[in-house]
């Protein structure tokens, strides 16, 4: 039997990861075979497993913590995925923050089950927007300068280097942007995409299902830098549904629309920023809308909105934020008020967790 095949896929908050892989999987399917999802994150209920299995993707969740620290779960998915679904080439996650995949989940695997998983190369996804702190340019864009030595790593772990939202970007500025990486990071490969627009992605597989991992070096489990960059972040995850008091359809793209203007007026009032929230609702027979918001300076993005007014849906928020935990609970209560009233709608909370990386007892 083959080895399945296995990637990880590394990249800042808000980069991408899940477009991308979206993207991939479909077109890989087509082209190479089955190719499957792992979403991981540290929180539960998570909007990335929801938006992957909306669009027909083979998706596994393993959630509450990195796959670095869960590895019997990670071999125990790649099997079940392979042996029930026939699963040809596998591709994870780990969360915005996260480094150290390398070390923990290749190596590991190598080390442990070299005979039955081929390692493809540890793939980093790089948004322009957040590259620009790094760059000669050095843009502010309102994150601590821990997150930017985040980013830092991220760049130097990779096998592969992907250069995302290219559609945003002029071809000079393209070419701009993949020369400072080629210097940044001189012997790791660049290419370049726009998942949402599907362009580059065949030659992004190609180059996938063409190359292995070259399993170097890089461990940052003693790195005290890095742990004061994850005690900059604050978790936020909740699952709620809406419905109209009246029984009559409501705009829910409004909803949602004011529910993020809410929280990030309440963390621009704060002094605090959002590097990645990400919402889902959905009110079934397909109508979806999914939206993000990658910081308090930026315009909310839509993947997807609602097509027609609904009574009721069911909503998923994932945030990741540079705000302590107990006002990031209390802002988004406010904006979920907030909209309720405006928009005479019933609320029930069926989930919500927000915690620190650092909080006590989170362990």
């Amino acid at each position: 039997m083959e080895p399945l095949k296995f990637m990880v896929v590394s990249g800042f908050l808000g980069a991408g990861k899940t477009t991308t892989m979206i993207a991939l999987a479909e077109h890989m399917t087509e082209r190479y075979g089955e190719t499957a999802i792992i979403a991981n994150d540290l929180g539960a209920n998570l909007v990335d497993t929801q938006l992957t299995a909306v669009t027909g993707c083979t998706v596994a969740e393993m959630p509450n913590e990195c796959i670095c620290y869960q590895m019997d779960n990670v071999v125990d998915q790649l099997r079940r995925l392979r042996d029930k679904h026939g699963a040809q080439f596998v591709m994870s996650d780990i969360p915005g923050c996260g480094v150290g995949a390398l070390d923990h989940v290749y190596h590991t695997l190598a080390r442990d089950h070299g005979d039955e998983f081929a390692l493809a190369p540890f793939t980093v996804i790089v948004d322009p927007e957040r590259l620009r702190m790094i760059m000669p340019e050095k843009a502010d864009i309102n994150l601590p300068e821990e997150l930017v030595y985040l980013l830092k790593l991220q760049l130097e772990e990779a096998d592969l280097v992907v250069l995302n939202k290219c559609d945003l970007l002029s071809s000079a500025d393209q070419s701009r942007y993949v020369d400072f990486l080629k210097t940044a990071v001189p012997d790791v490969p660049v290419l370049r995409i726009s998942a949402r627009e599907r362009t580059g992605i065949e030659e992004l597989a190609a180059f996938l299902v063409g190359h292995k991992s070259a399993l170097k070096n890089f461990s940052v489990r003693y790195d005290e830098r890095f742990e004061q960059a994850e005690a900059k972040l604050t978790w936020y995850n909740r699952r709620v549904y809406f419905k109209t008091a009246s029984g009559e359809p409501a705009d829910m793209n409004a909803v949602v629309d004011d529910l993020i203007e809410g929280i990030r007026l309440g963390l621009i009032e704060r002094k605090r920023n959002v590097p990645h929230l990400k919402t889902f609702a959905t009110s079934g027979e397909g109508d979806y809308c999914k939206a993000s918001l990658i910081g308090v300076d930026y315009d909310t993005e839509y993947e997807q909105r609602f097509a027609e007014p609904h009574e009721n849906m069911r909503m998923i928020i994932n945030a990741r934020t540079v705000c302590e935990a107990r006002p990031m609970a209390r802002l988004v209560d406010d904006a979920v008020d907030e909209v309720c009233e405006r928009y005479g709608l019933d609320c029930q909370v069926f989930f919500t967790e927000c915690f620190g990386m650092m909080d006590e007892g989170r362990r």
